[in-house]
């Protein structure tokens, strides 16, 4: 069987993106608190070392564009399948990704998930909806199996169905 790696937000993004996000906005870190202000974020998935908030840890709720910036990487366009969303990260540098986060992080059982699916080029090549039940590594590799069945498909985006939030980045292994 194949294993997958989740890939968190790469060193240098997150470097840019702690000063400006991919929207253009400036980056304003705050202190995550279990009051919610300045708003929820205690246990929303970190993704750039891929586990999960804690209390009193400085954090940033940033827009991401992660095919616009491997496109740009490989070469490959994108054009109208380009898309950003909200990621937390961390707002000063961290050690990056936690090995007890798991191989798949953020993916409680009945998490709403949708893996989309890329190829060299960065155009959208299909997708599939997950419910994650209790056995959430089984799943995902099951996902991931389907997905690279295909000799298409160069790299899966996997991001949260509610709120369109990407969670993390699988390449062809």
């Amino acid at each position: 069987m194949t294993t997958y790696t989740a890939l968190p937000v790469p060193p240098t993004a997150l470097k840019e993106l702690r000063a400006t996000d991919d929207a253009g906005h400036p980056t304003e870190p705050f202190t995550a608190r279990g009051d919610g202000v300045p708003q929820d974020s205690i246990g929303a998935p970190l993704r750039c070392c891929l586990r999960a908030v804690r209390a009193g840890e400085r954090v940033a709720l940033v827009s991401y564009a992660p095919l616009r910036r491997w496109a740009a990487a490989t070469g490959a366009r994108p054009g109208a399948y380009d898309e950003q969303g909200p990621v937390f990260i961390h707002a000063e540098e961290c050690e990056g990704p936690d090995g007890a986060a798991g191989r798949y992080p953020a993916v409680g059982a009945g998490s709403l998930r949708v893996l989309r699916r890329y190829n060299d080029r960065g155009q959208i090549i299909g997708g599939r909806y997950l419910e994650v039940p209790e056995d959430a590594p089984a799943a995902f590799d099951a996902a991931l199996g389907e997905a690279f069945a295909d000799p298409e498909t160069a790299l899966v985006h996997v991001r949260a169905v509610e709120y369109g939030c990407f969670h993390f980045e699988v390449r062809r292994p």
